[in-house]
């Protein structure tokens, strides 16, 4: 595989939008090499979930639309970040107010830990910001017969 591999869209601030990030996410991946029902693609669904709902939710409307970037360095690190054009970094709100919704965050950290991974949000130059995971990327191994070698 190549050292480094890219792959960015940029979508609508619309509900409909979360579930063409989730897709166009685990569709790039499979094409990398993680199949799309290997557990950790599960788990990228989710937080891709979680991110692309909060850049639509979050914004106001003052984001028109939500850019979702990956890459994947040296068959070693997978990087996936949500930028949108709304300044106002993501924050973990009181128990008291999270009853209903306000837990993207704390979930999309949890997984993110769970997998080895980072959580960070950076600006942008524009004003914006990008809200990125960053895991150790793994694929599951070749299949392998019951006669001990692989299949072809």
């Amino acid at each position: 595989m190549a050292d480094h591999l890219e792959a960015s869209v940029t979508l609508p601030s619309d509900p409909a939008s979360v579930s063409a990030a989730r897709t166009y996410v685990v569709g790039t991946l499979a094409e990398w090499g993680l199949p799309p029902e290997a557990e950790v693609a599960d788990t990228v669904r989710l937080i891709v979930s979680e991110l692309a709902t909060n850049a639509v939710q979050h914004t106001f409307g003052q984001s028109p639309t939500f850019t979702v970037d990956i890459a994947l360095d040296r068959d070693e690190h997978l990087r996936i970040g949500v930028t949108d054009s709304h300044p106002r970094f993501p924050k973990r709100l009181p128990a008291a107010v999270q009853q209903d919704n306000g837990r993207g965050m704390v979930i999309i950290r949890w997984l993110t830990a769970e997998c080895g991974g980072k959580l960070r949000v950076r600006p942008t130059r524009e004003g914006g910001k990008t809200v990125f995971i960053e895991l150790p990327w793994t694929t599951p191994a070749e299949p392998v017969t019951t006669a001990g070698s692989q299949d072809p």
